[in-house]
C-alpha cells in the first residue's frame, strides 16, 4: 500500500516505460524469456531516489549515492542470463547465488527469481540498510544481504551455484572459485577502468576451471575492505 501511494501521489506511472525497457532488451540479444520475464516483474524505479525515477527504465547506469551505481538494464540482463545459461527450467534453477556488490538490491530482486536464496554483500553500510528497505517493501524475502568485504565472498564454509560481482577487480579473486559448485559459474568484470571485461568462469572441477571472454563493460572498481558510506 506504501509503495503504491508513493507512485500514485508523485504521478509516476512504471508499466509503459518498462514494457518499453524489455522490448530493448529483446532488440540488444537478450534471448532467455526467463530473465526477461524476471526483469518485468522487477520495478527498477524503486531502488532509485524518486528524482530518478522518470529515468528509471533507460538503458542506463544511474547514481545510488556513495560514489555507487544501479547497473544498465542490458548488463543486469546479460549477466543473469550468463548466470543461469546451463539450465533451461523455469523458476528457481539454483539452490544458492552469491552477488558482490549488491548496491541498491535491483539485481539481487532480480535473481531472486532463479535461486532458493540470494547471499548479497555490499561493502557501503548505508546501502546495506536501502537495499533491505527496498527489498522487504517488495516482498522479497529470499535475499540475505551483508555488510562486509566482497573479496572475502560470503565469509563462511557454504558454496554456491553462480556468483555474480558487481564490481571490477584488477584480476578475478581466485578464492571465488572454491566458493563454486562443481558447474557453477562465476560472472565478473575485469580490469581498470576502461579497459574491462566481462568474464563468465565455469568450475568444471574442484582443479579445473573455464573461461570464456565477453564483451567490453564499465563498473565501479572492486575495493577490499569496508566503508561506513562517506561521501
Amino acid at each position: 500500500m506504501k509503495l503504491h501511494l508513493l507512485m500514485r501521489s508523485s504521478g509516476f506511472t512504471s508499466a509503459r516505460s518498462q514494457e518499453q525497457m524489455i522490448q530493448l532488451m529483446l532488440e540488444m540479444g537478450i534471448k532467455d524469456f526467463r530473465v526477461l520475464d524476471a526483469m518485468s516483474q522487477v520495478p527498477r524505479h524503486i531502488f532509485l531516489d524518486e528524482a530518478l525515477w522518470s529515468r528509471a527504465y533507460e538503458n542506463r547506469s544511474l547514481t545510488i549515492g556513495y560514489k555507487q551505481t544501479i547497473s544498465q538494464p542490458y548488463i543486469v540482463a546479460k549477466m543473469t542470463e550468463h548466470l543461469i545459461s546451463h539450465t533451461s527450467k523455469r523458476g528457481r534453477v539454483m539452490k544458492k547465488i552469491l552477488e558482490i556488490g549488491s548496491g541498491c538490491g535491483y539485481q539481487s530482486a532480480v535473481l531472486s527469481y532463479f535461486a532458493d536464496e540470494i547471499c548479497a554483500v555490499e561493502r557501503v553500510k548505508p546501502l546495506v540498510m536501502k537495499s533491505r528497505e527496498n527489498l522487504r517493501e517488495l516482498g522479497i524475502r529470499n535475499i540475505l544481504i551483508k555488510h562486509a568485504d566482497g573479496f572475502e565472498g560470503w565469509g563462511e564454509s557454504v558454496k554456491f551455484d553462480g556468483i555474480i560481482c558487481a564490481a571490477a577487480p584488477r584480476e578475478y579473486p581466485k578464492e571465488l572459485l572454491e566458493l563454486l559448485e562443481i558447474n557453477g559459474k562465476l560472472v565478473i568484470p575485469v580490469g581498470l577502468e576502461g579497459h574491462q571485461k566481462l568474464y563468465v568462469i565455469t568450475k568444471t572441477s574442484e582443479s579445473e576451471h573455464e573461461e570464456v571472454i565477453h564483451e567490453d563493460v564499465a563498473f565501479v572498481p572492486m575495493l577490499p575492505g569496508t566503508s561506513k558510506g562517506a561521501i
